[in-house]
């Protein structure tokens, strides 16, 4: 089956075709950096372009920087806070016609690894984080996910974590990697000891550079990249479209 899948992030919008029996994106994707202020109607216009510049017209699914259940936003750290209590699904189908899965977006992308990257076949607890604006998290037990999870926004020093040791804290405080690598060792310091995973998976639109840094990450359990680096939301996202449902 071929889904159209969309990430909705921070700083871009990017979509691409599907084929959801192997995970493999069907064309060259399409970004469109996120507006702003990225507004619900702001944004719904730039997933409709993307939609347009497939000339789709079947199920698509999307991801979003948030809590999401039943399609409802109920946070919003990296958009616009207009977002919380927006019925995100529903202006999405409106703004594009087509059906619309809406699933958070590091839930897509656990979703895309635990099905054909790097935690397929993989048992106990994983969990797959995603470093780009924000830092995005998600957990299976089983091969079963927890929606939502949301431990970007554990507090660490009195802070967020992400604000700490997302990529975008990395380039906003021009930080070297051993810099920034000290920072994320102790946000995944406080996750394992929270946890206890068998697997973490980085993601995320620095994985793609994680020979730059992974011998400087230091965790009890093993720790890989994931095989789909920052298009595992679309796939994700696709793959969620295609099962019908999202996991909320």
């Amino acid at each position: 089956m071929d889904v159209l899948g969309i990430d909705i992030g921070g700083s871009g919008i990017k979509g691409a075709p599907v084929d959801t029996s192997t995970g493999a994106l069907l064309q060259p994707r399409h970004r469109i950096s996120t507006p702003q202020p990225s507004r619900p109607e702001a944004v719904a216009e730039v997933v409709a372009q993307i939609v347009r510049h497939f000339d789709w017209s079947g199920p698509v699914g999307c991801t979003f920087p948030a809590i999401i259940q039943q399609g409802v936003a109920y946070s919003a750290a990296n958009v616009d806070k207009s977002w919380i209590g927006t019925d995100g699904k529903a202006l999405l189908e409106a703004a594009t016609g087509c059906p619309i899965i809406l699933l958070n977006d590091a839930d897509a992308a656990g979703i895309a690894e635990m099905t054909f990257g790097a935690g397929k076949d993989h048992r106990g607890v994983v969990m797959i984080l995603t470093f780009g604006t924000g830092i995005g998290s998600a957990i299976f037990t089983e091969g079963k996910l927890l929606p939502n999870a949301e431990l970007g926004h554990l507090i660490i020093r009195g802070k967020d974590a992400e604000t700490r040791a997302s990529e975008r804290a990395r380039e906003e405080h021009e930080w070297g990697w051993n810099a920034w690598a000290k920072r994320v060792n102790e946000f995944l310091a406080y996750v394992e000891a929270l946890f206890s995973p068998d697997l973490f998976i980085f993601g995320g639109g620095i994985s793609k550079n994680h020979n730059e840094f992974f011998h400087l990450l230091t965790t009890r359990a093993p720790l890989v990249p994931a095989a789909f680096f920052n298009e595992a939301g679309i796939v994700g996202a696709a793959l969620a479209a295609a099962s019908g449902h999202a996991p909320d």
